[in-house]
């Protein structure tokens, strides 16, 4: 038996019974566990969502740490001295202890870094996107498939775990707003469009640039950009803008709400058009199939200062976010933290359903659970996989400039055989996504 598989059955085993075992320091919530009863969790990327992530699971055993930059590795090594530390996240995976990853690194290596780690047998929390283009969305699902059972695997959509959404969902599928054939979702920030830099500065020397860029194309230092996520996913080799990030979140709820997984038509636009960066505003549409009791569902993007349509009596520019669900007897607009069920007078007296999804232990907690007992984890990577790849297919149909006949068992355009270059992205020389 391998070690991962004695671990599993350790941990699987302690979780479900307790231990009595007291050790000083523990809250009164962990007096009852053993040490060994602890995910060994290692961390690729410290900085940033990584530090965030890394709070999250901070109840388990911190036991490697990853990051390009000496000093944020530094400054997380300080906090978790315990843990190995490392600079290629290739080299992390390898280390025979560990039971888990979070993955909190650019968007461009979440895939692989997921991958390798699902092949040693180890559970993954990946920040969203978990994936940056279409291929690797759908091998990052194939892999969790291959292992379901083995591992947990969850994607950082930390909303998905909020009561709002639960009940959003619970009247979608209660049927309060009847049949719903159309969901508008909508983003407000705009991001900027940059122009590759014609300078080359020196890279800072605390810096390891080539991991930072991993499977991407080379392309020189420039510290324009590094300041945040909010720079370099705006560039096509590392990100997928305003839609491959919040539409991670935002179009989860139409997703999880309406039981979306492949589209069968695709089609964006958006201004400017540039082959560097992600445009100023982008409109995206996919057309679902009905499925089973679901009826078809045209699901529209809109980001920078585009939105859909206002419902009577709510200006959608005072919602800086959102959802609006059209149905045929009425209409759900939601965010983050607030519903409402239109038109108001009609459904002053309305009862909601009952509860059926009940309350999470937490993002993070359902994940810890999941790797320790096999239970489900909500945004696994089949699920988080799927939304992935719809939103990346988005990206393809607005930079081949083309409405997309979409085949999902070849991952084809048969329309358009210039998408087949932005499905799967060609890696830089000396980097694999499925090592």
């Amino acid at each position: 038996m391998t070690h991962h598989t004695h671990r599993r059955q350790f941990l699987q085993t302690t979780a479900a019974l307790g231990t009595g075992f007291w050790v000083a320091g523990l809250s009164r919530a962990e007096e009852s566990r053993s040490p060994n009863d602890k995910l060994n969790i290692g961390i690729i990327g410290v900085g940033g969502r990584g530090a965030s992530n890394t709070g999250g699971v901070a109840s388990e055993n911190i036991a490697a740490l990853c990051d390009v930059d000496a000093r944020r590795l530094d400054a997380a090594a300080e906090k978790f001295p315990q843990a190995k530390t490392y600079v290629d996240w290739r080299k992390l995976v390898e280390q025979k202890d560990l039971d888990a990853v979070v993955v909190s690194s650019t968007d461009h290596t979440h895939a692989p870094a997921s991958v390798w780690a699902m092949n040693r047998g180890l559970s993954v929390y990946c920040e969203k996107p978990v994936a940056h283009s279409v291929y690797e969305a759908r091998v990052v699902q194939d892999k969790y498939n291959a292992n379901k059972g083995k591992l947990a695997t969850q994607m950082g959509t930390q909303i998905h775990a909020t009561d709002n959404y639960r009940r959003v969902v619970e009247l979608v599928q209660g049927g309060a707003i009847g049949t719903v054939r159309e969901a508008h979702v909508w983003c407000n920030r705009v991001g900027p469009t940059p122009a590759r830099p014609t300078d080359e500065p020196p890279c800072p020397p605390e810096l390891n640039w080539d991991l930072w860029l991993g499977p991407a194309p080379y392309r020189p230092y420039h510290s324009r950009y590094l300041p945040g996520c909010m720079t370099w996913e705006q560039h096509w080799d590392w990100g997928n803008g305003c839609l491959g990030d919040m539409g991670s979140h935002l179009i989860d709820l139409p997703f999880w709400a309406l039981g979306l997984r492949d589209p069968i038509r695709v089609e964006a636009e958006g201004d400017p058009r540039s082959d560097e960066s992600y445009p100023n505003w982008l409109v995206a549409r996919w057309e679902h199939p009905a499925i089973g009791d679901r009826a078809a569902v045209t699901l529209k993007w809109y980001d920078g200062v585009k939105r859909p349509p206002s419902p009577p009596g709510h200006d959608l520019e005072k919602w800086g976010i959102g959802v609006l669900f059209i149905g045929d007897k009425g209409q759900l607009l939601a965010d983050y933290g607030r519903r409402v069920l239109l038109p108001e007078d009609q459904y002053k007296d309305y009862q909601s359903p009952e509860q059926t999804i009940p309350p999470s232990a937490g993002h993070y907690q359902e994940w810890i659970n999941g790797a320790k007992t096999g239970s489900p984890t909500l945004c696994n990577f089949d699920y988080s996989g799927k939304l992935i790849e719809n939103n990346m297919l988005g990206v393809v149909a607005f930079r081949v400039n083309q409405k997309l006949d979409w085949d999902a068992t070849s991952l084809k355009a048969r329309n358009c055989p210039e998408a087949d270059a932005f499905i799967q992205r060609e890696y830089r020389q000396g980097w694999v996504l499925d090592g």
